[in-house]
């Protein structure tokens, strides 16, 4: 789009002098002439860039209902609701352990059962008997040695100590006489063929006993200790300590050994009984 500008012939000369250096003779008519072309021509300039600096803006679109707008949220809502619910939920896998792993290897025919549990009872009186009847089969040689005499040394000692306030309560129980047995079972002899040094080395076994199992926090010497083998009392007690540490330990803390001791010391009453019927 083009612009025609039109110049008078006095603008055109006065134009033409100024290009060619010669001056014009009427100074007036020729400023006021180049004053009217510079604004025209500033004029002009401005226009075209104002045309060309005018931005084409794009055509709105056209603006929908608040109802259809509301209308295409919920339609996005429920196809994302929908592909929530058919997605695959992921469901953990337990992990096996690597020792039941083990089992399950094993041939189908071994059965899986734990191993069954032994109850075994026997009262007070029926332990005490036991353990007189192996005092007497393993201390063969003392022919007149029965197990009601060695019930008695227990029983003597167990008194005294109530009587002279050492302790509160009674010592002898079920759990107590398997210890006293587990003790006597390392100490007692066969070669013992004397009466004293059997009850010395009893009522040894019986201090310690005492002293490990007991409830009271110490216990006096006297009515364990013989007056004639006081040298021999504790070295018997550091032999027997030394030896059997660790088996008073485990009786303690091992319920399986615990019964088999038990078992052991019951079955004491059964051979004795048997070897007498012979």
């Amino acid at each position: 789009m083009g612009t025609v500008l039109s110049i008078s012939p006095a603008t055109k000369k006065a134009i033409e002098a100024e290009v060619t250096g010669c001056a014009p003779k009427n100074d007036k008519s020729l400023k006021r002439h180049s004053m009217f072309v510079s604004l025209s021509w500033k004029k002009l300039v401005a226009n075209s860039a104002k045309k060309s600096a005018k931005k084409v803006t794009p055509n709105p679109l056209p603006s929908l209902p608040s109802s259809h707008v509301d209308h295409l949220n919920n339609e996005n809502v429920r196809k994302t609701e929908e592909k929530k619910l058919k997605a695959p939920i992921p469901v953990p896998v337990p992990t096996v352990p690597t020792r039941l792993s083990s089992v399950q290897k094993q041939s189908s025919s071994v059965s899986l059962v734990s191993p069954r549990r032994i109850v075994i009872q026997a009262s007070t009186g029926e332990l005490l008997r036991c353990l007189g009847d192996f005092m007497c089969r393993r201390c063969y040689k003392l022919k007149e040695l029965n197990s009601g005499e060695v019930i008695l040394w227990f029983r003597n000692i167990d008194r005294t100590l109530l009587l002279q306030g050492w302790q509160d309560q009674g010592f002898i129980t079920p759990a107590n006489v398997v210890f006293v047995y587990l003790l006597c079972e390392d100490a007692i002899e066969e070669s013992i063929d004397n009466p004293a040094e059997l009850q010395g080395t009893f009522q040894t076994c019986l201090y310690l006993a005492y002293s490990y199992m007991g409830n009271e926090i110490s216990y006096p010497l006297k009515p364990f200790m013989i007056e004639a083998n006081k040298e021999v009392f504790w070295e018997t007690s550091l032999a027997i300590i030394s030896r059997m540490s660790a088996k008073m330990l485990q009786l303690n803390a091992d319920p399986h050994f615990f019964t088999e001791v038990f078992q052991d010391l019951k079955n004491q009453r059964d051979t004795s009984e048997s070897n007498l019927d012979r």
